[in-house]
């Protein structure tokens, strides 16, 4: 009975090991904490298009759209639309954090063109 109830606390000591492991390996508590420290985070599944991307910069969290097409080689991403939920959020962002936005999603999708939505759009043309 005693190496049974040793058994059962070995185990239990694993498990609490494995959730303690797979939480701080976690890219969704990664993205909240770089959205907290107001850092760049990119958090997306690249294998799977019909799934929007997330990417926090200075503390704003945009979503992405990723849109399959055709190159001339092969299917990829050709298309992605970007905006936020939160547009009180973006007070104090500059054109040059949208170019470096737009930099960071290029590399990872260089076939795509990225367009955004309102009122970041309007943003961007004013003075173009």
């Amino acid at each position: 009975m005693l190496w049974l109830i040793r058994i059962l606390i070995f185990f239990i000591i694993i498990y609490f090991i494995y959730r303690a492991i797979k939480f701080l390996i976690d890219p969704k508590r990664k993205l909240d904490l770089a959205i907290e420290q107001k850092k760049f985070y990119f958090y997306d599944d690249q294998e799977n298009v019909r799934k929007n991307f997330l990417l926090t910069y200075k503390g704003v969290l945009f979503e992405g759209e990723k849109y399959l097409g055709t190159t001339e080689q092969s299917f990829e991403v050709v298309s992605i639309f970007v905006w936020t939920k939160n547009i009180s959020s973006l007070k104090g962002m500059s054109k040059e954090d949208f170019h470096y936005i737009e930099q960071e999603i290029q590399e990872r999708y260089p076939n795509s063109i990225v367009d955004w939505k309102s009122p970041i759009k309007e943003f961007l043309n004013i003075n173009k």
